[in-house]
């Protein structure tokens, strides 16, 4: 099979699919590049950073499989691929793990001070007696999404002995028992964000979560709190963020994901010392590409099988 990888995704998944199919890959190509190398492709492997629109999708007649590596599917029309009977596959499990220790990452970055210390000690300062963090232990953690992601964060909020309150689209006693079972109370949006000392985002970017945290979710927080964003750029709108922060109406944020995204984009955020800034990390830790590589393979050459078979 003819495969075109957009995105970059482990090298040993890479050559594994080389030893038996014709691969091609083109990693963060320009929307004209990528409506000419998508035409005479059978799959396409795609993370984050490249959109699959109509427009794209159009230029691809033998196409028959899309795999996306990692959970999101905000890049990608659904619509299209419904009514094409395209097949589409998401990787989300191992990448789940990394994005929920990478928020706890930034929650103790941010409850600790840990760049701004390592910021001012490189410049020889010792300021060891002005760096006072606070403990994640006895604090409030709530949870803005309580799928896959989370709910690991939420488990690993209850293991550091914190209080986790968290919100969901839409919510029954089932799905609330599951959550309590797992450390988790479920609630209102409203009350998440009262409550919460940390606040972690973890949503789909939809018509419904877009600037899902603006300037009302904002105000509503205590000024003492903490906010990460690990979900899309256009579920916090940073406008709103950066006025908060600069009046001091919230202790600090930590974004793994911003509204704009790529080489050469500066955050609007980048000049204030009580935010930590990362390039979309989340799922950016070995084990998991190496499980999110190995998943791929699997997908493509079950459906190569199944092509086979009629």
């Amino acid at each position: 099979m003819k495969i075109l990888i957009v995105s970059s995704i482990d090298p040993a998944a890479i050559e594994r699919l080389q030893q038996r199919h014709t691969v091609e890959c083109a990693f963060n190509p320009a929307p004209a590049l990528l409506r000419e190398k998508v035409r005479d492709c059978e799959v396409i492997i795609c993370r984050s950073g490249v959109e699959l629109d109509a427009a794209v999708l159009s230029c691809a007649p033998r196409l028959g499989l899309i795999v996306r590596a990692g959970s999101g599917f905000d890049n990608l029309d659904l619509e299209y691929i419904r009514t094409h009977n395209l097949r589409m596959v998401r990787i989300p499990g191992p990448g789940a793990q990394a994005v929920a220790e990478m928020t706890f990452a930034l929650l103790l970055g941010l409850a600790r001070r840990v760049v701004e210390s390592d910021r001012l000690w490189r410049q020889g300062r010792w300021v060891k007696n002005e760096m006072i963090g606070s403990l994640l232990t006895g604090k409030t953690l709530g949870i803005v999404g309580c799928g896959n992601i989370g709910t690991r964060v939420g488990q690993l909020g209850a293991a550091w002995g914190m209080q986790v309150l968290g919100c969901v689209e839409s919510s029954s006693a089932r799905e609330s028992e599951r959550l309590r079972e797992k450390g988790i109370t479920l609630t209102s949006f409203a009350e998440v964000l009262r409550a919460a000392d940390y606040l972690t985002v973890h949503v789909p970017l939809q018509d419904s979560t877009r600037y899902l945290i603006n300037a009302a979710a904002l105000a509503a927080m205590k000024p003492t709190a903490y906010l990460v964003n690990m979900a899309r750029g256009g579920v916090v709108e940073e406008a709103a963020l950066l006025a908060a922060l600069q009046q001091k109406r919230l202790a600090g944020a930590a974004l793994d994901v911003h509204e704009q995204e790529g080489e050469g984009k500066i955050s609007p955020l980048a000049a204030l010392s009580n935010v930590i800034l990362t390039p979309h990390l989340g799922a950016m830790a070995a084990d998991a590409q190496r499980e999110i590589g190995r998943l791929a393979v699997q997908h493509i050459e079950a459906f190569e099988a199944e092509y086979h078979r009629r």
